[in-house]
């Protein structure tokens, strides 16, 4: 199964009513054909699985893609879950150009990213 990285570009927000592609993540993850994380080749492969995430005015961050014990798949920079940025249902959902994914930032907050690029 090959890894794909997968482009996430924030959505459109009060404070961004166009989106904007200053804001978002660069992940690499195993996709089944029809474009589903694939939990099984991710087993194999999570050491490959990494995450930028770029965020206009701060560092980039890197880390992790990973499963959590809460059985949520999340972005994770440090070890523990202090810092996870968990994904809103990932597993149900279709990386293609033009879907939508929602991840809960490390404060709180639930935004909307729009995926622009599978490669």
């Amino acid at each position: 199964m090959p890894i794909k990285t997968i482009r996430l570009e924030l959505a459109r927000t009060p404070e961004h009513p166009m989106g904007s592609s200053e804001y978002g993540y660069e992940f690499r993850a195993p996709l089944t054909p029809e474009g589903h994380i694939d939990a099984d080749a991710f087993r194999d492969l999570r050491k490959e699985c990494r995450v930028r995430r770029f965020w206009k005015g701060e560092p980039d961050r890197l880390g992790e893609l990973h499963h959590t014990r809460h059985r949520e798949w999340a972005f994770s920079y440090e070890p523990g879950e202090e810092d996870d940025e968990p994904f809103f249902r990932l597993d149900a959902h279709v990386f293609r150009p033009g879907e939508y994914v929602t991840i809960r930032e490390g404060d709180g907050t639930a935004l909307t990213f729009k995926v622009t690029q599978v490669r």
